[in-house]
């Protein structure tokens, strides 16, 4: 088990400089913030050191600058918003990562107040893990909290570099209840046990999907992934994305679990995404020349009635669709709807992050109407699949 901010004395913070790598990489629209769910699921642990005395310095990346200064990705306007909902003193921007702006900044930094430094990726050094870079940042800072469990997969040097040089490496609230809820959903889930996997890759999804199909009692295939599986029953998937490399792996887990998977019986397609205006609705098979783009009603019907079979656990990641297409993204809301009806029907609902938090919103379903939204899609897959995430691995553990 790791440790977490609120195993330390309260003491142990007072006047302290604590360096917290939190995810930010929120929807910037012309330096608007478009939805800031990922700041509101770090103000419990931002505050709760801020009380206690601490020095919060925040560091987030935004968007894939590699290594380059891109004004449009700076994170001012995530300053401006967390000075608006935090309960601190004061919140600081330093236009830098590290460096003497940083420094100096530092030195009028009060206990209880709260800097967030530049995009962490504006520095060629974070996404390399550079040990130069790491020892920058570990220098800014007593002691090392890791709440951004969307980056945990990653080896960077803010998730594992600069948290390898510091005593005191904790978790915040936030990843102990990622922890806490996807190990519950992998280990010990309460059933009747549901999983809605979409997307396009299985290659991104294997290591969760090998994990979850011996344990769950159905699983509802949909998106890119499906028409894999598809092809390996031999079902013409026309021009929609198919992975050949995995169709002998499909066709050893349909041998083996065929009674437990539900697949797209029918399908909207069209020659490609842009042609939303010549959709079709086709049964079982898709002719040569057309891609299918999202699941049909029949299929959306299916999968809907399966969620709201009592109680139990469902879990969901990816949409079944090309969802951010308005005329394509039937099948996914439905799902996100059926997901929240089986919520207030006592079921455990849990979304794996990314897309799916996306067509969740897109749906009109409110958090409340999910047990749990996760903040991270990969780093959510990674700890199903029981892989080992570096941002984790690093944290100290707790003493017997």
């Amino acid at each position: 088990m790791k440790r977490i901010i609120s195993d330390l004395p309260h003491d142990r913070y007072r006047e302290r400089t604590v360096l917290v790598r939190v995810d930010f990489n929120v929807p910037l629209d012309h330096g608007r913030i478009r939805e800031d769910y990922r700041l509101r699921q770090a103000i419990p642990t931002i505050e709760y050191l801020s009380q206690r005395g601490a020095k919060v310095i925040l560091a987030s990346h935004l968007g894939k600058p590699k290594g380059k200064v891109v004004p449009a990705l700076s994170l001012k306007p995530v300053a401006d918003r967390l000075g608006q909902i935090l309960r601190v003193p004061t919140v600081k921007f330093v236009e830098a990562a590290v460096g003497e702006s940083v420094k100096q900044t530092l030195t009028t930094l009060k206990p209880g107040e709260v800097l967030l430094l530049e995009n962490l990726r504006f520095e060629p050094g974070e996404e390399a893990n550079d040990p130069v870079f790491a020892k920058q940042l570990a220098a800014l800072a007593e002691i090392y909290v890791n709440d951004a469990f969307g980056t945990m997969h990653r080896a960077h040097a803010s998730t594992y570099g600069a948290a390898q040089l510091f005593t005191d490496r904790l978790a915040g609230f936030l990843v102990r209840k990622e922890m806490d809820v996807l190990s519950q959903v992998r280990d010990r889930p309460v059933r009747p046990f549901r999983v809605v996997v979409g997307g396009i890759k299985i290659k991104d999804k294997l290591s969760a999907l090998k994990a979850l199909l011996p344990k769950a009692d159905t699983i509802l295939l949909g998106g890119g992934i499906a028409y894999t599986f598809l092809a390996a029953q031999g079902v013409a998937t026309g021009d929609s994305p198919v992975e050949p490399e995995f169709i002998p792996w499909a066709k050893d887990v349909l041998a083996q679990y065929r009674k437990h998977i539900l697949l797209p019986e029918d399908h909207v397609i069209a020659a490609n995404a842009e042609q939303r205006d010549r959709l079709q609705l086709v049964h079982r098979e898709i002719p040569a020349g057309f891609m299918g783009l999202d699941i049909g009603r029949d299929t959306s019907l299916t999968f809907a009635h399966e969620l709201l079979q009592g109680t139990g656990t469902i879990f969901w990641n990816g949409p079944l669709g090309a969802f951010e297409v308005d005329e394509c993204a039937d099948g996914t809301v439905d799902i996100a709807r059926a997901m929240a009806l089986a919520h207030w029907r006592g079921a455990f609902t849990v979304v794996g992050g990314g897309d799916t938090v996306a067509a969740v919103r897109k749906a009109e379903v409110l958090e409340t109407e999910i047990s749990h939204v996760s903040t991270g899609g990969g780093a959510s897959l990674k700890f199903i699949g029981g892989e080992e995430l570096p941002g984790i691995a690093v944290l100290s553990e707790q003493s017997q």
